[in-house]
């Protein structure tokens, strides 16, 4: 049984959203990267940001009460875990934590998205967006698939894989990882054609355009293509709907080779839907966030896969708290 939460952890959790704000506006308004490696007073730094000098200082006073700002003699300068990950252009740099800043947006309608059962946010397809948008959402994307992908991929079995599709690939960060992995595959990344651009750019700076294909479409409404020995999925699923996904399982069957395999990589539930906490929590992301996407449970990717005339399913987990259900044709 659970031990009891007392009343001041309870309210420790109810104020964790201070030190979650003070961060992404710091992070928003460029505070770390405009102090960079200078100590600097905080009207300076106001200066420069076109922001108010005492509302700045306050907020720079914050930073430093959560160690990630030091001062001394009224001048601010960035600790080393700031330099290191929150300057841009930093190798380490987060540039992911922009997205975070969007999604504070959704996640405050989140009480009226739960009565009313679904996102209140009226967010435009993510073609409609604007270049900002998406260019966070793909950093932070690939700034998470970069880490796992080598790893993830290493585990895999490709002594039969010689073509592989990437569905949503986003910035290509997976592809890239299946054509290190064995010489002689080469990948195709299936994204929106206001996607592939900065999937390009990705691809580019690894110097693996000679081997990974880009092929614009709209998973939902447009064929996927032949030919594929392995049909790759991360993080897709969790943006549909049931139906949706029941689709796209089978339009995955259809693009494989004979014994090729879709990999579905995600959230996978417990029956209970209480479990895994992060899965949990990303539920709730989905809810606020998109029209009808959600976490699934393995009963429900295993169906989808054997109405799509996949067989051999089984399951297995990668190290970063993501799940693999693997169904062959």
């Amino acid at each position: 049984m659970t031990e009891s939460l007392s009343p001041n952890i309870i309210r420790e959790i109810a104020y964790r959203f201070q030190s979650s704000r003070i961060l992404l506006t710091a992070f928003e308004l460029g505070v770390f990267t405009e102090l960079g490696n200078r100590k600097r007073s905080s009207s300076d730094v106001a200066r420069a940001l076109k922001t108010d000098p005492r509302a700045t200082d306050r907020l720079m006073n914050a930073l430093c009460a959560m160690d990630l700002l030091a001062k001394k003699n009224g001048k601010f300068e960035n600790t080393s875990a700031a330099s290191r990950f929150l300057m841009k252009d930093n190798p380490e740099f987060m540039s992911g934590l922009m997205h975070t800043v969007h999604l504070w947006y959704t996640w405050s309608t989140l009480t009226a998205a739960v009565r009313k059962g679904g996102s209140v946010a009226m967010r435009p397809e993510v073609n409609s967006r604007g270049d900002a948008w998406l260019t966070a959402f793909i950093a932070a994307m690939h700034d998470r698939a970069a880490k796992q992908a080598p790893a993830v991929v290493a585990q895999m079995d490709l002594s039969s894989v010689s073509r592989v599709l990437d569905v949503g690939g986003g910035s290509g960060a997976f592809a890239m990882a299946f054509v290190k992995a064995k010489e002689g595959v080469t990948a195709t990344v299936f994204d929106l054609p206001n996607v592939l651009p900065l999937t390009k750019r990705y691809v580019k700076q690894a110097k693996l355009l000679g081997k990974i294909d880009l092929q614009p479409g709209d998973y939902l409404t447009d064929d996927l293509g032949k030919g594929f020995d392995l049909v790759f999925l991360s993080a897709i699923i969790h943006s549909n709907s049931e139906n949706e996904n029941r689709k796209l399982i089978k339009k995955c069957a259809r693009a494989l080779n004979p014994n090729g395999r879709v990999v579905v990589q995600d959230f996978i539930m417990d029956d209970d839907r209480t479990a895994p906490l992060h899965g949990a929590f990303f539920s709730l992301n989905m809810l606020v966030g998109t029209g009808s996407g959600d976490t699934y449970t393995e009963s429900e990717v295993r169906s989808w896969m054997e109405e799509a005339g996949l067989s051999k399913i089984v399951r297995r987990e990668t190290a970063f708290g993501v799940t693999q259900i693997i169904g062959k044709k």
